[in-house]
C-alpha cells in the first residue's frame, strides 16, 4: 500500500513538472485591439422611435407609436376592447389616475392581483438599439408589476428614450445619485426560453404579451 501511495505521489509530480515546463515553452500572446463605437454598436437607423420599435418587435414585442399622451389612453382603450379584457391592474398611483380620468376600467385591489389579465406600469428609460425597457426597484409596489402579469403594458414617452444602455444607467445614476434602487434591470421583449427541444416558448418565466404604448410627443 505505502509503494503505490509513492508512486501515486511520483506520478502526480511529474505531471505538475510537465505542465510546468510546457508553460515556460509556449510564449504569451496579447493581442490588444482598440475597437471603434461604429465597430460595437450598430448606428441608430432611422431615428431614435423607429429603432426602439424595430428591435422591440423583433423579440415578439409591441411598439404602439402614439402622437400625444392622451392618444395613449384612447389606443390602451381600444386594446382592452379588442382584448376583450373586463379591466387593468395597476399600482402606480399617477397611471392609475390617468386610465381612470380616460374611462378605462381599472382595479388596484390586491384581492384582482392574482387573477389580473393585464398590467400596467412606468419604467426608467427605453434603449433603442436594443429594443429594452430599464425598470428598477424604486418603488416596491412595482418590483412584482414587471414580471407577473400575463400582459405587461409599459406606458412611456420620448423624453425617456436613450440610444444605447450605457446612457441609460448614466441617466439613472443622475436620477438617484447615492440613493440607486437595489435593483435596476432591463426587460427585452416578453419572457422567452428555448430550453426545451430549442423550441421557443414565450411566457416561459414572466409576461407572455410585453407592450409599450410610447407617446411621441
Amino acid at each position: 500500500m505505502k509503494k503505490m501511495k509513492i508512486q501515486s505521489d511520483l506520478s502526480r509530480l511529474e505531471i505538475l513538472q510537465r505542465i510546468g515546463a510546457a508553460g515556460k515553452k509556449r510564449p504569451a500572446i496579447v493581442n490588444i485591439q482598440s475597437l471603434s463605437s461604429d465597430e460595437i454598436y450598430k448606428t441608430i437607423q432611422p431615428d431614435s422611435v423607429i429603432c426602439f420599435k424595430n428591435e422591440l418587435e423583433a423579440v415578439n414585442g409591441r411598439c404602439i407609436l402614439c402622437d400625444n399622451e392622451s392618444d395613449v389612453y384612447e389606443k390602451i382603450k381600444i386594446f382592452l376592447q379588442q382584448s376583450n379584457f373586463q379591466e387593468l391592474f395597476c399600482r402606480d398611483t399617477f397611471f392609475y389616475s390617468e386610465l381612470k380620468n380616460h374611462g378605462i376600467p381599472v382595479t388596484n385591489l390586491e384581492t384582482h392581483f392574482e387573477t389580473m389579465q393585464a398590467g400596467v406600469t412606468g419604467c426608467e428609460s427605453l434603449v433603442a438599439r436594443t429594443g429594452s425597457v430599464l425598470v428598477s426597484s424604486n418603488t416596491p409596489i412595482q418590483k412584482q408589476m414587471n414580471v407577473f402579469p400575463p400582459v405587461h403594458i409599459v406606458i412611456a414617452h420620448a423624453s425617456q428614450l436613450v440610444d444605447y444602455l450605457e446612457e441609460a444607467l448614466v441617466a439613472i445614476q443622475k436620477k438617484y445619485a447615492d440613493s440607486l434602487p437595489a435593483v435596476i434591470s432591463t426587460i427585452t421583449g416578453p419572457s422567452r426560453t428555448a430550453d426545451i427541444e430549442k423550441t421557443l416558448v414565450l411566457g416561459a418565466h414572466g409576461p407572455k404579451e410585453f407592450i409599450v404604448f410610447l407617446s411621441k410627443v
